[in-house]
């Protein structure tokens, strides 16, 4: 799927969001590891990556010519500063209808807009895609981007209080939240 758009930041500059590419596999795989470096809240860690650089072009190809994913790329001043994207739940008839949703963004770029725009832009590409459903987890102690989320449309619809075991702080509460497009 393709996606493109320019906006403007908090700060006056431009971010053009935009469907990743095969040669945007070194640099994107870069962000995701710093993202992942940088916060305690998303899935992974970054030592847990498990493509190389040529695998992360090829997805992101496979991505860009996908009738029901994406993966889209915020660029400001050059360098991709945050990556997000959906991709279905699965191919069988019951859950055809589910998007999964996942977003990072280097703290540098933090509570400019583009959380929020990347966000909506998946939302887009979901509804174009056909789905009639996007769903995420959040660690509950995030609660910048559960505000995000509700923002956007998203409901809480259940809690897992032991969703993610950090290295760092333990059990984390992981939240479930869905929006009906």
């Amino acid at each position: 799927m393709k996606y493109r758009k320019t906006i403007i930041l908090k700060d006056g500059r431009e971010c053009l969001l935009r469907s990743g590419t095969q040669e945007d596999g070194r640099e994107a795989l870069e962000a995701f590891t710093l993202a992942h470096e940088e916060t305690d809240y998303l899935l992974t860690y970054s030592d847990e990556k498990s493509f190389t650089v040529e695998e992360e072009g090829r997805y992101l190809a496979a991505k860009e010519e996908s009738q029901n994913g994406i993966e889209i790329l915020a660029v400001v001043d050059g360098k991709i500063a945050g990556l997000a994207g959906i991709d279905p739940l699965g191919d069988k008839i019951k859950i055809r209808h589910r998007a999964g949703f996942g977003i990072s963004i280097l703290k540098d770029f933090w509570c400019l807009g583009i959380g929020h725009a990347m966000v909506e832009a998946c939302i887009e590409c979901a509804k174009k895609a056909g789905y009639e459903q996007v769903e995420l987890d959040v660690v509950a102690e995030n609660a910048r981007a559960i505000e995000l989320y509700e923002h956007c449309g998203f409901v809480i619809y259940g809690r897992n209080p032991r969703g993610f075991k950090s290295r760092y702080t333990g059990y984390q509460e992981v939240v479930y939240m869905r929006l009906e497009l």
